[in-house]
């Protein structure tokens, strides 16, 4: 390892080791794809990049000589398709090793990655095409996608070129026997479909020569739309800075091991979470990922994936590891772990508890947004306490602000927020934070103003700065004139046997103007009834101030959720107040009277 990170980064340390200042210096002309992937491929061409396999049988491990050289074929691929500098391109690849070939090739030609997930429907591309601008989609076979772009097309006049990857399944088909590719396995199915271009076909014909553009550090690099769960999703844009800053997340919150060492985070690369686990920060700290290109989550299976591959970093979401905690554990080796990390959703202190019953090991939650990297997190050398967040990351100025900016007290429940005020005009916000949302100023300035970043996420601190979540802003109930956070009701309803999932939103109240309700989904062997509504409203009595209680309780099979797997609140209170607006218009007759 030659410690390529330390040629940006900053950083001291406290006597326990635990990370105290962070602070990165970049040139100019930085750019990720040529500065990290294409200077270690130079320097050691035969270092682990990624492994990659399927549930079809095809597996690949790539070094990063081989991602330079890929790259740099896709790269000349495409810029025959006419894809340039400050293009945005859409990239819908599930866990393909394609997309790693896309994403680093379209950096290398000074163009934006601009991922999307596979579950999108008709409006949600027509809206993501329209409103981006888009020209240029490169578009997963596997599954219905491919139908979906081309039944949005007739709405989408920008879209000009589709170019298909033939995923090799994808883990929704069974082998059929035929080559995957040439003499290494990789690019070799191809893709048939009127009015597509054939990326496997293509890329393998480009050259491998490729002329470096010249970029700069401020030019856009990579666009997301975010999962918001209410409204239309915002066009969270950043800088080559965002691919940096995730230092942090590599190196001090999953703790990489950079030589054999392999970090598995399950994110599919629609998802911000897979640049957060398996490119950036890891590749910047010249460390090996492991990517499962499945379909479905398997609790049993990704438990044998960690053992036949000795995973020794792991990250998902924790309603991930509540799944793997309700499976067969005892049949499980998860002996190659060193490490455990959640992400994607606030972690509740049961499944806390019972990780490090099975494995021996704590699970180091952090936080983060779409439009920033990490920013508050239980840091390496930190000791974890069940419930937190953990402490900023030094790379950042995070506080607990009230409603008039001020600090908040310890305990008392505010908005996060990150200070965007450098000084710099070079560098007017931290490295890592959004630059903007793409095209719309006004939403811009309503998250961006008094020079901070209002994450619309609300948080309390104790008296050691350790943070704690307790909802979106839209989301905090308020009863009675308590402000009432859905993150602690939930996680104490998430202890009770009888609750697979949950969700807490506040409803309208004549006499407390809103009341807690709890949306549940009962675990398999329980029945939602009276008797248990009344069994989980004393559960939450005891373990909570009282007037915190869910009043209401309705049982549902499944919870409204984003297509990133977010439960959309939202959708549950709009759906409490559509009925509370038919019960109100219904003739008396029929309620009885």
């Amino acid at each position: 390892m030659r410690n390529i990170h330390k040629r940006y980064a900053r950083e001291s340390y406290d006597a326990d080791g635990v990370l105290q200042e962070l602070s990165l210096v970049f040139p100019a002309d930085y750019n990720f794809s040529y500065d990290v992937v294409d200077d270690i491929a130079a320097a050691e061409p035969e270092r682990p990049a990624m492994v990659w396999c399927n549930p079809e049988g095809e597996e690949h491990s790539f070094t990063f000589g081989d991602m330079k050289h890929w790259s740099d074929k896709t790269a000349n691929f495409l810029a025959e398709q006419g894809v340039g500098y400050g293009d945005l391109v859409l990239v819908i690849l599930r866990r393909h090793y394609q997309f790693w070939f896309v994403a680093l090739a379209l950096d290398k030609l000074g163009a934006v990655v601009v991922p999307a997930t596979f579950m999108l429907k008709e409006h949600d591309l027509e809206y993501r095409v329209n409103s981006a601008g888009i020209r240029t989609v490169v578009c997963t076979d596997v599954g219905a996608i491919a139908q979906t772009v081309d039944d949005a097309l007739p709405l989408c006049p920008t879209l000009a070129t589709r170019i298909l990857v033939n995923g090799g399944g994808g883990g929704l088909s069974e082998e059929d026997g035929s080559p995957f590719s040439g003499p290494e396995g990789v690019c070799a199915r191809r893709a048939g479909r009127e009015g597509w271009l054939d990326f496997n076909a293509g890329v393998t014909e480009a050259s491998p020569v490729f002329e470096p553009r010249e970029t700069k550090a401020a030019d856009p690099m990579i666009m997301y739309f975010s999962s918001g769960t209410s409204g239309n999703p915002k066009m969270v844009l950043h800088d080559s800075s965002y691919s940096l800053a995730h230092l942090g997340t590599a190196k001090h919150w999953h703790n990489v091991r950079s030589d054999g060492g392999i970090h598995f985070t399950i994110a599919d690369t629609g998802w911000g979470k897979a640049v957060w686990g398996k490119l950036y920060g890891q590749w910047l700290m010249e460390a090996c990922v492991f990517t499962y290109d499945f379909d479905r989550f398997d609790a049993a299976e990704i438990c044998e994936l960690i053992k036949r591959y000795r995973i020794t970093t792991f990250c998902c979401p924790p309603t991930m590891y509540r799944i793997i905690m309700q499976g067969d554990t005892a049949s499980y080796d998860l002996s190659s772990l060193e490490y455990s990390v959640a992400a994607g959703e606030a972690l509740n202190p049961d499944i806390f508890a019972n990780w490090e019953k099975l494995t021996g090991l704590r699970i180091f939650d952090g936080f983060g947004q779409t439009e920033t990297p990490l920013t508050v997190a239980n840091m390496v050398n930190m000791t974890p306490r069940p419930g937190s967040m953990g402490r900023p990351v030094p790379l950042y100025d995070t506080r607990i602000l009230d409603g008039d900016g001020r600090e908040c007290a310890v305990g008392q429940t505010g908005e996060i927020c990150i200070r965007t005020d450098t000084g710099d005009p070079d560098q007017p916000y931290p490295p890592g934070v959004m630059l903007e949302y793409y095209r719309d100023p006004d939403k811009t300035s309503q998250a961006v103003y008094g020079g901070w970043y209002h994450t619309g996420d609300t948080a309390w601190r104790d008296e050691d700065g350790y943070f704690y979540y307790v909802g979106r802003n839209d989301d905090v109930i308020k009863s009675s004139g308590y402000r009432i956070g859905p993150f602690e009701i939930e996680s104490v309803l998430l202890e009770h046997p009888a609750v697979r999932e949950c969700a807490v939103t506040g409803v309208p109240d004549e006499v407390r103007g809103t009341a807690v309700k709890a949306t549940v989904v009962p675990a398999p062997g329980f029945e939602g009834d009276d008797g248990l509504t009344r069994e989980l409203q004393g559960w939450v009595k005891e373990r909570t101030a009282p007037y915190k209680y869910p009043r209401i309780v309705s049982y549902v099979e499944a919870l409204p959720k984003t297509v990133n797997g977010k439960v959309r609140r939202a959708a549950i209170r709009a759906a409490d107040e559509q009925g509370a607006a038919a019960a109100h218009d219904r003739p008396p007759e029929e309620f009885g009277g």
